[in-house]
Parts: C-alpha cells; structure tokens; sequence
C-alpha cells in the first residue's frame, strides 16, 4: 500500500478567481477532500466527481464536527494511503487551525504540505475599497481573532491595541461587535474613526457597511449582517467611499450556476465572473465521444470522397471527427474536396482548433433548424452531407434536408451523459444557466422539483428555453445561441429587476 499524505491547503476568502492554481490542481487530483463552512460554493464545484468528500463545516456557534474528530479524519484516511486535501477557508495558518491540525499528523509521521492561502485580512478589504496600509494614515496592520477557546470570554487588550495607532482587522467578531467597539473606545479611540464590517467579502454576496466606531453597531443591526464577516477599524476605513469597487460590478449579488460539461464550462463561467457574478459549476451532463467500435464512422471516414459537406452541430462532434480522422492517418490536407458548415461561431472556432479548418457556411440564426434550412439552399441536390453529431440529436437539422431532397448520412459520434450534481445546496435565488436541452434534462434528472420549479433559467436558444419551460422554470433566453448573447440577456433582466 502506498504511503498517504495530506496538504493543507487555503482556499482564499471565497472568490473562486483567488485560489491557487497549486490548491487547484491538488483537489483535481486528491483521493479526498475534507473540507469546511467557509469555503465557497465556487471552489467545491471544482472538485471532481471521482473524488470523495467529507463535510466537516463549522460554523459560528455550532461545530458538527470537534476539531479532536477532524484530526482523527486526517490521520485516518492518511494512514489508508490515500492522497488527502484538508481545505480550509482563507489561510490555514491565519486563525484557521492549521497548526492543531498538523500536530497529531507529525506524531504519527504523516507526511504533509502547507499551501498558503489568501487571506481575507488582505482580500476582503481590497474588494470592498479599504487599503489596510497607507503612509498618509497608519504605517502597522493588526489582525486580531474576536473568537476564544471555549469558556474563555476575555476580549482583546484595547489599551495595546489603541496605542498601536494601525489598522486593526478582527475575525469572527460579528457577535462580539458591540463589545470591541465600546472596549476601543473605553481605551481611548476617538468615537468618529472610521470602521466598517464586511460581510461574505469577495463573494457575489458582498455588504460593507462603513460608520464611525460609535455607530458601526447599530448600523450593522439595521443591516442585519451575519458570520462570516470581518471588521476593521481605522482611518482607512473612511476611504471605501473612494475606493469601493467589487459592489458596482453589473452582476454583483448574482449566483449562476453553470451546467455546461466540465471540459466546455471555461469561456461562459470566466465572462459571468468578470462580470461580478459569483459562478458555481454544476456540470450536468458529460459527453462521451465514440470513436471505438464505431462501425458507422469508420464506414463514413473511408467513404468521404463521396461526400461534399461535414456538418456540425457542436464542438463535441467537431473533436470526434478529427480525433476520428487522426485514427485513419488523415489530417486536413487530405480533404480538399470537402467543405465544413457549423451551427455556430463556437463550434466553427472548434473545427479550427481541432481540424485546423475555417467553416465554409454558418447560418444566420444559430440553431439546427437554420441550419438546415441554410444548407438545403446552398447545396446542390447532387451533394451529400456527413453529418456527425450527439447519439441523442434531434430532427431539426434533419428535417429541412429530408424537404430538399438532399442525401445524407447522420454519424453519432458522441454519447451525452448525465452526470451526478456537486453536493452544493440551490437556492431559489440562483440562476441556472443551460447551454442546450439536454443541460436542462441532466439537472431535472438529479434534483427534486421542489429544487428547481420556479427558478429563473437563462437559456442558450428556443429549443432549451422551452426545454426548461416545460419542467416549470422561469427562462431568459438569448436572441442569439452564443456565450455572449447569453450574457447580454441576462444582463438587462438583471439589471431591470435591480432597478425595479
């Protein structure tokens, strides 16, 4: 049995763009990830479906599983070989534990690495406009823990703390803020400094509430802001209002949750992130492509003199073709006799990644009907169509070419499959974002009704609006089937809604 191990590894204050591409690669390459409360929706999405998971969320003021028992987790999946990923909220050796939890690893000789994180004493005051150094208002930075061991109730020395004259950032200080606030001031500090508290910093999610340090308590009340959230206090506080920036992206407040196939998920969850949304990948289907075995393709590939046009309906099918053409020792030199149509510029930009091959026709309206209908007037009737496509394909494409009269030959070259969901709690709040109907079908096929009737569903075309339509969802469709017009649409009814 191989020797186990175990990493530590931060996770950053909650925005999925701040984690480390070490940390990534780790939980895509973990036997298991324990993981707690505090790490964001957005980076549990990323681990893989193969890989286990063990919840051992803490929370303010109830902790399902005692730091003693999360130990004992590490060392005993350790011990069984495995490789185990202990990800943590922030940085793990920045009130996070790390240390009790490596403790009881080196006594047994379990091998271990820490992978810092970015902490959110840096990161959420970035993301809300705060500077926590600045030569012209304090030349220290203090960060303080408002949280103690259980059954100890003492609070931090004000007076050490006051004379400092630095920013001071205290984590888990939500319930206690009333009492650090009056303690400052008790210990000298001027009423009117500037304080602020931030609640689910760098996240979509995002409040920050700037007052006076009299104030902050009362105004955090009003707010109602809950855990996690963290307080600072000092003169840089006052420069929010000048520098806060992360609140007036166009998409801020917005969770999308992305079910595209892992491997396609990149460009539309990048352009939602930028955009201020925070992105949740809930891959809902995989494809599978069919290259061995497949009597049909390998018919159509010996037989492609024959034929005038390849047609395709999806990026999947375009990297089967030529993963397929590859098998027989043919690259697109050898196809000169042939021209390519494309559903879409997404698919037209894989044919050129995966062939090598510009896309000779692509409809005005990016749909398979248009399609169709585009290819039966540019076509001669002598002309026959290879068309290799998803093994579930519907007639749309198929149908203005039977009209025509034109020939040809419909190859599956790729299986669609649906995939288990991220254990990852859905809101009604949260949107879904479906690139074609069989995203829908994937999430249908995994969640309760009572977990996605009613919720808003931001859809790709008509096929997967009415898809969505038809199991009780809310839809914002796009005018065009791209990436981009998605965006667009989901931006205007979002930004109406905030008006409204």
């Amino acid at each position: 049995m191989r020797q186990g191990k175990v990493w530590l590894v931060g996770a950053g204050p909650g925005d999925p763009g701040l984690f480390t591409i070490k940390g990534k690669y780790l939980i895509e390459h973990a036997d298991v990830v324990v993981y707690d409360r505090l790490v964001g929706a957005g980076i549990l999405s990323m681990i893989p479906p193969a890989v286990q998971t063990i919840n051992v969320g803490k929370n303010a003021g109830c902790h399902p599983v005692g730091q003693e028992e999360i130990n004992q987790i590490l060392l005993r999946e350790a011990q069984q070989g495995k490789r185990v990923v202990r990800l943590k909220g922030g940085d793990p050796f920045i009130f996070g534990r790390g240390g009790e939890e490596l403790e009881l690893l080196a006594k047994h000789g379990v091998p271990f690495e820490v992978v810092p994180g970015i902490s959110a004493a840096a990161a959420v005051p970035a993301y809300a406009g705060i500077p926590v150094t600045h030569r012209e208002y304090c030349s220290s930075l203090h960060i303080i823990t408002a949280h103690r061991k259980r059954g100890d109730d003492s609070l931090p020395d004000f007076e050490t703390l006051v004379k400092l004259h630095g920013t001071l950032v205290f984590f888990m200080g939500v319930s206690s803020l009333p009492e650090i606030c009056a303690g400052l001031i008790r210990a000298g500090m001027a009423e009117q400094t500037p304080a602020a508290v931030i609640e689910n910093g760098t996240t979509a999610r995002q409040r920050n509430i700037v007052s006076d340090l009299k104030r902050l308590p009362e105004r955090a009340v009003q707010a109602g802001v809950q855990s996690p959230a963290l307080i600072l206090v000092g003169e840089v506080c006052g420069l929010s209002s000048q520098f806060s920036w992360a609140e007036f992206r166009p998409l801020h407040g917005c969770r999308v949750l992305v079910t595209r196939p892992r491997e396609r998920v990149s460009s539309l969850a990048e352009k939602l992130s930028a955009l201020g949304a925070e992105v949740v990948l809930l891959p809902s289907i995989s494809t599978k492509l069919l290259l061995e075995g497949n009597e049909a393709l390998s018919n159509a590939i010996k037989s492609l003199p024959g034929y005038r046009w390849v047609v395709f309906t999806s990026a999947a099918g375009a990297e089967g073709f030529f993963k397929g053409l590859r098998r027989f020792g043919i690259d697109s030199r050898n196809l000169p006799f042939l021209q390519f149509a494309a559903i879409g510029p997404a698919t037209a930009k894989a044919v050129l990644q995966f062939g090598g091959i510009l896309c000779d026709y692509l409809p005005e309206e990016y749909t398979g009907k248009a399609l169709g209908e585009g290819l039966a007037k540019v076509c001669r009737p002598d002309e026959k169509l290879l068309i290799p496509r998803s093994k579930i394909g519907t007639d749309e494409l198929l149908e203005p070419l039977r009209q025509a009269g034109l020939s040809f030959t419909d190859v599956p070259i790729y299986d669609t499959l649906s995939e288990p969901l991220p254990n990852i709690p859905v809101t009604p709040q949260d949107i879904f974002a479906f690139t074609s109907a069989s995203t829908v079908r994937g999430v249908t096929e995994r969640l309760s009704k009572e977990q996605y009737q009613g919720m808003t569903a931001l859809c790709i075309g008509e096929q997967t609006a009415r898809e969505a339509q038809e199991h009780g969802m809310k839809t914002i469709q796009a005018e065009k089937a791209t990436i981009d017009s998605m965006i667009e649409a989901l931006l205007k009814t979002y930004q109406k809604e905030e008006r409204n």
